[in-house]
This record gives structure tokens, C-alpha cells and sequence, in this order.
């Protein structure tokens, strides 16, 4: 494959990202591989260790095919550990994903990941505050992760130990008034400190994709607008958009009685991530609601 060129971006420029705007110093210029999310599209930034456990690793990618199932493009760092597992799950979602280097835009960094950026530049974009090939020393990351931030409307931290930079992130975005959510751990684990620590400073525990709708009203805003407006449009006469086949799969398999997820994925034979990010972005549209015990009817 041949390496995807990369295009110079000059702030205020056409295409420049506004939300980079927030930053009381944006950068100056950009450099881009790839396409950046269209204006308006909702972004939720998933960071954490690059040592991570199994299970945060598990939850990394989960977290980003759901997001991207939902049609929210995923923010991280294309680092090793929770950063590659949440732009792996995005891609696995079918959504599009933006890696944010702490290096030059020439530079693969780690090394090893030059197929997953490659493949990241097919739907979404690799960027960086800097061209050509400088390298990525350490002072870079912490200026790599206010553009996490200020990219994303929220940001989750799956795991972080007590001094891990995904915690600068979560300094960003508070700063800029982005909501912050983080997965709680074992008080045992040295992984999980940070991520601990968070949370009992009043940080949202994140236990499910739920939570970050709930605590991101922007984020809400943002996917249930379209969803609204077109079922305000079929009132009495609901249909899905054209092309939303797995939306309609699952709308109609929601009857007036409600039902588990649990029985839903095992009637249609969908992977847990995707049907929870069909069953959110029904949700946020009005189609359905969720009543005890975790079921679904339809509000119709």
C-alpha cells in the first residue's frame, strides 16, 4: 500500500477543526493524513495505559465499536495498550477513528503500528501539530494530549495508573469543559490507581456507554438531533433512514413487550458492542425506551 501523503493545514483555514479553537493556544498548523471528521460529528477521545491489563484492553476496543457504531468517531493517541484497542474498535465498529501523534506526521510511533495507522487513514485521519519527521520525545505527548481533549466533546479513561499522561488528558478536559468519565478498578491494582483517584475527585465512573451519554449533553445533542428530527418527520408512520439496516433489524425486533437485550442478541445473532450501540442511538431517537429490569419496548 502506499503510504497516504500528508496535506499542511493552517489555522482558520477551510477544514480547520473548530473545537481546536477552545484551547487557549491552539496550534498554529496541522498536518493531516486522511479525512477529518466532518464539522458537527460527534467525537469521544478513549485513552489509558499503554501497559494496560486484559481487560481494560477488552473494554478499550468494546468501548470503540460501540461509539463508532453509533456513528461517533473515536479520539486517541495510536499509542500501545488502550489506545490501539480503541481505534481497533472503531475500525471494527465500521466508523472512523482520529490518532493524534506525539511525533512528526512522517513518523510511525511505536513502529510496530504502522498497519493500524494505515489503515486508520483509510477512514478517518492520522494528525499532528508537527511535519516531517521529529521525533517523539517526551515534552511532545503532554502537548499531544490537549488535542485529544479539545478534539472530543468527553473523554473516558479506561485505565491509568497513578503518573500515566492519559491523566493529563483528563487535566485538558476538565479544563476546557469537557466531560471526563473513568473505569473503575481494583483498589489492588497499581493500574487502576489513577483511573481511582479520578473518580473519588468526583469523575463519572464509566460502567457502560450509557453513562457517557447521560454525563455528555453535547454528545447527546449531537447523535439525537438527526435521530429526532426524522422521527418527528414519520410521526405515525415510523421508518429508519435508507441504509440503516441494522438499526431497522433491531427496531423490529423490538415489540410493544418489553424485551432483554440478553434475547434480542441471541434472536438476531449480534455481537454485544453493536447491538448496545443500535439499541443507544434507537434510544436517543425516540424509537424506543428502556423500562425495568434493563428491557426495551418501542415508544410507538
Amino acid at each position: 500500500m502506499t503510504p497516504a501523503v500528508a496535506r499542511h493545514l493552517l489555522r482558520g483555514s477551510p477544514g480547520w477543526p473548530d473545537r481546536l479553537e477552545h484551547l487557549d493556544r491552539p496550534p498554529a498548523e496541522l498536518w493531516v493524513m486522511g479525512r477529518l471528521p466532518p464539522p458537527g460529528r460527534p467525537c469521544v477521545a478513549v485513552v489509558g495505559s499503554r501497559r494496560a491489563a486484559p481487560g481494560a484492553l477488552l473494554t478499550a476496543r468494546d468501548l470503540g465499536a460501540e461509539l463508532a457504531a453509533a456513528g461517533v468517531t473515536v479520539v486517541s493517541g495510536m499509542a500501545r495498550g488502550v489506545d490501539a484497542a480503541a481505534h481497533h474498535g472503531a475500525l471494527l465498529g465500521g466508523g472512523g477513528t482520529v490518532a493524534v501523534l506525539g511525533c512528526g506526521i512522517d513518523v510511525c510511533y511505536p513502529p510496530e503500528h504502522v498497519s493500524l495507522r494505515d489503515r486508520i487513514v483509510e477512514t478517518g485521519c492520522v494528525l499532528s501539530e508537527d511535519g516531517g519527521a521529529e521525533q517523539p520525545l517526551a515534552w511532545r505527548f503532554p502537548r499531544r494530549n490537549r488535542l485529544i481533549a479539545a478534539l472530543a466533546e468527553a473523554v473516558v479513561v479506561v485505565e491509568a495508573t497513578a503518573r500515566s499522561g492519559a491523566l493529563s488528558t483528563a487535566r485538558w478536559a476538565a479544563d476546557l469543559g469537557r466531560d471526563v468519565l473513568a473505569v473503575p478498578g481494583s483498589i489492588r491494582s497499581p493500574s487502576s490507581v489513577g483511573t481511582n483517584l479520578l473518580i473519588r475527585d468526583g469523575v463519572r465512573p464509566f460502567l457502560g456507554i450509557t453513562d457517557l451519554f447521560e454525563a455528555a449533553p453535547a454528545l447527546r445533542r449531537a447523535m439525537s438531533a438527526p435521530m429526532a428530527a426524522h422521527a418527528s418527520a414519520h410521526a405515525g408512520n415510523v421508518t429508519l433512514p435508507p441504509g440503516d439496516s441494522l438499526l431497522a433489524r433491531v427496531l423490529a425486533a423490538v415489540a410493544a413487550d418489553p424485551v432483554h437485550p440478553d434475547d434480542l442478541a441471541a434472536a438476531l445473532g449480534l455481537e454485544t458492542p453493536a447491538l448496545s450501540a443500535a439499541l443507544t442511538t434507537l434510544q436517543l431517537g425516540g424509537f424506543i425506551t428502556e423500562v425495568c429490569g434493563g428491557r426495551v419496548t418501542r415508544t410507538f
